[in-house]
C-alpha cells in the first residue's frame, strides 16, 4: 500500500522513493521509470507494466497532473483488456489504495513530480 506522497516523493510499504516508479500487482516496486516522451505516457513506456497482467492500471499524472496519456496506450490496453484510470498522483495514490484493498489486481505508474 502507500502511505504517504508528496511532490516528488512516494513511501510504499515503509519505503521511500524519490523518483517516478511503477508498482506491480505483486507489490514489487521498480523505481527510476523514464518515458521515451518526456510528459507523455505512452504503451512502449508501461509494455512491462501491461505484461504483469493487472485488471486496473493506475497513472498518477504529477502534481499537476502533467504527465497525459496518449490516444494509442487507451487502445493498447483495452485490446489487452486491461482498465486505465489516469488522474493527478495525488488522487491516484487514493485510487490505487482503494482498488487494491477492494481486491483488484491494480498495477500502477507514477509521475512524482510536475
Amino acid at each position: 500500500m502507500i502511505e504517504s506522497s508528496a511532490f516528488g516523493v512516494m513511501t510504499i510499504d515503509g519505503r521511500t522513493y524519490t523518483s517516478d516508479l511503477f508498482i506491480f500487482p505483486d507489490g514489487r516496486v521498480q523505481d527510476e521509470w523514464w518515458r521515451q516522451r518526456g510528459h507523455m505516457l505512452c504503451a512502449d513506456d508501461i509494455l512491462v507494466l501491461a505484461g504483469s497482467a493487472p485488471e486496473l492500471i493506475v497513472a498518477g499524472t504529477g502534481t499537476s497532473g502533467r504527465m497525459r496519456p496518449t490516444p494509442d496506450l487507451h487502445a493498447f490496453l483495452r485490446e489487452k483488456g486491461i482498465a486505465l484510470i489516469a488522474e493527478t498522483t495525488p488522487r491516484a495514490v487514493h485510487t490505487y489504495n482503494q482498488n487494491r484493498t477492494a481486491g483488484l489486481t491494480v498495477g500502477a505508474c507514477f509521475h512524482l513530480t510536475c
